[in-house]
């Protein structure tokens, strides 16, 4: 239990001087936390004893790891089989790198070509990840795989074996061009700057506004959306021009309406474009930068941001997670202090006072 989890080590991202580590409060705000040392009998025991009832056993340790310590499958489900037993990985539990150490740097964004999908041709190199991105897609997934084997739990009395690996996350992120590999059909973005002359819908793509802002339309049944986009475009006669009649004329003269599209747009800046295609029902967004995502007002309007209120601290802001139940946002509590559950949760258990002073006293639990 020293030092506890290494994200509590973590260094705030993009820098800063705040006392408040906001990495580890983002995922880990309304959980409680006991510090047991996993290789000290007593401390097993303890693990044991917590889980004899437990819903959940949730692990990211390697195999070996896993292994070493007598915390498998199916040592835990000897225990309790109505544990479900769910564990996030790198790259799943067979073949060669089951047992290789992975974050999702390695097993999602680069490995699972995350960063191809992305990336435009031509670059220099490689781009690099931003935080936790794979974790926190992975994470998701691990949830409704949990999810599901507490209803399959619920159905059968029986728990489940749940695995979600960082790199199947990966396929699943990609999907589309996964797919679009399976048939021979991917390929990768055209390099930056090039001329888009062969878009075979103008009407789903990014375009440069009179400010240098982008945005982008996202008409995926552009015959439905033809017309009122004509009718927001300082562009007379646009919709009865027979080169764009339909969705097959569009694609046929690609080149054309693009050049049209692109200096329509760029004569208003992206704030003129707001009313109008909101006006207009077209489906579009403003490429935002992340200090105004913190002020949008649908992330407002929805308590998307939530605040944590730390008792004798300074209130902070945090992401509230995206899952809400009857129209609320969750309700944030700040995340625990190492082992500042293990007194209550070892007591709720059954031991005496006396006899957690000893399992601290032992090294057995902080």
């Amino acid at each position: 239990p020293e030092g506890g989890d290494g994200y509590r080590g973590l260094v705030l991202q993009g820098g800063g001087a705040s006392p408040v580590n906001y990495a580890m409060e983002m995922v880990n705000r309304n959980k409680r936390s006991v510090a047991i040392d996993l290789k000290h009998p007593q401390g097993r025991a303890a693990l044991l004893r917590l889980l004899a009832d437990a819903d959940v056993f949730l692990t990211n340790l390697l195999p070996s790891a896993l292994d070493r310590l007598g915390l498998g499958a199916e040592a835990l489900r000897a225990v309790n089989r109505r544990l479900s037993y769910a564990r996030g990985h790198g790259y799943g539990v067979r073949g060669d790198a089951a047992d290789t150490p992975a974050y999702d740097s390695t097993a999602c964004w680069a490995r699972g070509a995350i960063e191809e999908t992305i990336a435009p041709q031509g670059l220099p190199e490689p781009l690099p990840q931003r935080g936790a991105v794979g974790d926190r897609y992975a994470a998701t997934q691990l949830a409704f795989g949990i999810a599901g084997a507490l209803y399959r739990r619920e159905r059968t009395g029986e728990g489940s074996v749940v695995d979600v690996s960082l790199l199947a996350t990966a396929l699943w992120m990609i999907g589309s061009d996964v797919l679009a590999a399976i048939q021979g059909a991917y390929r990768q973005s055209p390099p930056l700057g090039q001329p888009r002359t062969t878009l075979p819908n103008p009407l789903t793509a990014n375009y440069r506004c009179a400010d240098g802002r982008w945005l982008t339309i996202c008409c995926l049944q552009p015959d439905r959306y033809w017309e009122d986009l004509c009718g927001i475009l300082d562009h007379p006669g646009l919709a009865a021009d027979p080169r764009f009649a339909d969705t097959p004329a569009r694609a046929a003269n690609s080149a054309a309406l693009v050049r049209i599209l692109e200096d329509a747009f760029a004569a208003r800046p992206l704030d003129a474009w707001r009313a109008p295609l909101d006006a207009a029902r077209i489906p579009w967004g403003p490429f935002q930068r992340v200090d105004e995502l913190l002020a949008d007002p649908q992330v407002l309007a929805n308590g998307y941001l939530g605040t944590v209120s730390p008792e004798g601290g300074e209130p902070f802001t945090l992401p509230a997670g995206a899952v809400q139940f009857d129209e609320r946002p969750a309700a944030l509590h700040p995340a625990p202090g190492l082992g500042e559950h293990t007194d209550e949760v070892l007591l709720s258990l059954g031991y005496t006072m006396d006899e957690v002073l000893q399992l601290k006293i032992d090294g057995a639990v902080l």
